[in-house]
């Protein structure tokens, strides 16, 4: 299985500024590329593939040998492939609907390139207390606090920027390592007002850093937005906001990986819903009101936007993705179920219940069950592990 490691990096001034000036060149090969196909369709409905704009890489770094013609060779395929991702992803989309076209990035967009290791970059682990090292083609070799090591055969290295700060990914082939069997097997409900709750009871609550971030995120913005455009004030508040927001992005991922770690060591089998975050935090569609033109119904988008930023701060699908990771590391198995009815059919007898409050289900025959409860044992019932009311008796 591939892994990767981010480890943080502390380039001096001058390795700064040519990995600043690194970025900047793959951005223009980016949207150099993203334009040719842009008038190749526009012109004459002609699609241009990831093959043909590769093949072009050499004339491109023939005449422009202070340029590209400095730069990985295989970096830049590495770029282009980046912008083929983008337009999969893209005719994905339109066989479905409406989407957007792929946009120009913007230097301060444009943060991250990947190496192929061997080939442009180099990875030299740390001994024991030094530093470690990271070399890349037109920047040079960049100290690394290797925080952890890194097993398997090295792939790639990728240089990212986030803000002020530079980072080093590598990802690596490795081998599973198996943990011993534990016996146990659990079904786990995602929720809001609870994180996790599990089929035998066992309730992690929802840490919410968002919410708790807010009051500080709202008065940066504020000030942000006051400040006069281009002036030094205005910078640094808006570095302040970034570091907010890291701070609630790293925090998030601590928790996600800390507690998927304690579901792995602990369960064999780990059954979840397979949700799909993107279309339940979609905007509601507007309501267009037939008796007056121009006019619309109300949709009750407010409600349902106070909705989508609480799934979006617990982080279900991060979550799902780094237990799923950690699971396949340790020889461990995650199934996903069909989520539909999970959390209103009863896990005693199947009947549909009612839901008179968020907390809670009535079952015609088994009466009053607590509802988180009742979706993990029915998740786990769908994968096969039982209802785990055994467990809990």
């Amino acid at each position: 299985m591939r892994r990767a490691f981010k480890f943080r990096a502390y380039p001096t001034r001058p390795q700064e500024e040519r990995a600043a000036r690194l970025l900047a060149d793959h951005c223009d090969l980016y949207n150099a590329a993203l334009e040719e196909r842009r008038e190749a369709w526009r012109t004459r409905h002609v699609a241009v593939s990831y093959g043909m704009q590769s093949a072009q890489l050499g004339d491109i770094r023939r005449t422009d040998p202070q340029g590209q013609g400095r730069h990985s060779f295989t970096a830049q395929q590495q770029t282009l492939r980046r912008l083929n991702v983008v337009f999969t992803a893209f005719y994905a989309r339109t066989t479905k609907g409406k989407a957007g076209y792929p946009r120009f990035k913007p230097y301060h967009r444009f943060n991250q390139v990947r190496f192929v290791a061997g080939d442009g970059a180099k990875w030299t682990p740390t001994p024991p207390g030094r530093w470690a090292r990271a070399a890349f083609q037109a920047v040079g070799s960049v100290k690394v606090r290797q925080h952890r090591p890194v097993p398997g055969a090295v792939k790639t290295l990728q240089l990212k920027r986030e803000h002020r700060r530079w980072y080093v990914i590598v990802t690596a082939d490795t081998a599973a390592v198996p943990l011993p069997p534990s016996g146990r097997s659990v079904g786990v409900d995602l929720g809001i007002a609870r994180f996790l709750t599990t089929s035998e009871g066992e309730v992690i609550p929802n840490p919410r850093f968002l919410t708790a971030a807010a009051d500080a995120i709202a008065g940066l913005q504020r000030r942000k937005e006051r400040a006069r455009r281009g002036s030094g004030n205005r910078r640094r508040l808006r570095r302040a906001l970034a570091k907010e927001w890291r701070k609630v992005r790293n925090r998030r991922s601590d928790f996600h990986h800390k507690t998927a770690r304690a579901l792995v060591d602990s369960c064999d089998v780990i059954a979840l819903e397979n949700l799909n975050t993107a279309a339940m935090t979609r905007r509601p569609a507007p309501k267009p009101d037939p008796d007056h033109i121009g006019a619309f119904l109300p949709n009750s988008a407010t409600a349902k936007a106070g909705l989508n930023k609480s799934i979006l701060d617990a982080g279900w699908a991060q979550f799902t993705n780094i237990l799923a990771a950690k699971a396949e590391s340790a020889g461990r198995r995650t199934v996903f179920v069909n989520p539909v009815g999970t959390s209103i059919d009863c896990y005693l007898c199947g009947r549909k219940c009612i839901r008179p409050r968020r907390d809670i289900v009535t079952c015609p025959i088994h009466g009053q069950i607590d509802a988180d409860i009742n979706g993990a044992r029915n998740i786990a019932a769908r994968a096969g592990l039982g209802s785990g009311q055994a467990s809990v008796a």
